[in-house]
This record gives structure tokens, sequence and C-alpha cells, in this order.
């Protein structure tokens, strides 16, 4: 989502879904991304394409990568060949490497509609 809205100019996640509002707690972050993809389109913008990295240990996401593609290709409004998902590990290293917790990278491409 971060990735989203920066390219089209729209700021962060924090100011549009803040963590201290309790209407997005527990909120679905497919949910979430469907409403950034929205105002993207009410912005004139539409995704090309979107390059995913997660950065941890385990889990391993081999299994799962195909499911998340299509999940993402979904909500985006794409087909699953301009989604990319891909995992990396620190070697042991820092907060995910310890197995603390999970980072994700995202680079997203925009066009204009119409």
């Amino acid at each position: 989502m971060d990735a989203l809205l920066g390219a089209a100019g729209l700021g962060d996640i924090g100011e549009h879904f803040p963590d201290a509002d309790p209407a997005y707690k527990g909120a679905s972050s497919l949910d979430l991304l469907s409403s950034v993809v929205a105002r993207l389109a009410r912005e004139g913008w539409e995704v090309a394409n979107a390059d995913v990295t997660l950065v941890c240990e385990r889990p391993r996401i081999a299994s799962y990568r195909g499911a998340m593609r299509e999940r993402l290709a979904a909500t985006l409004g794409v087909g699953v060949d301009a989604v990319s998902v891909k995992a990396t590990t620190t070697e042991g290293m820092g907060f995910e490497g310890r197995g603390e917790g999970i980072a994700a990278l995202a680079v997203c491409l925009l066009t204009r509609s119409g």
C-alpha cells in the first residue's frame, strides 16, 4: 500500500489508515489494499505491476507464493503475470533473522488511466 500511495504522491498508510483509529483494528489488509486501489482509480491511476519481497527466515513462502500472487493480482486489478512475490533471508541477522518479525518491500508501477 505504501508503494502504491507513494508512487501516486498520496501519502502513506498511516495517513489513510491510522493505527490509533479503532476502526482499523483487526482490518483485513486485502480490504485496505482494495481501498487504496479504489483511491488510485479516483485520482486517475491504475496499477501496471507490483514486485514484492518478503524478508524473513520463516515461514518459507514457496508453497504460498502462487496463492499470494493470485490474491494480490485480483485485488490490484491486474493479471497474475504482473505481480511478483519473492522472499529473502537476512542469514540470521536482525529481528527478521531472529524470527521476531517479517519485513516487506514493494515496488509498483502506476500508469494514468484513460
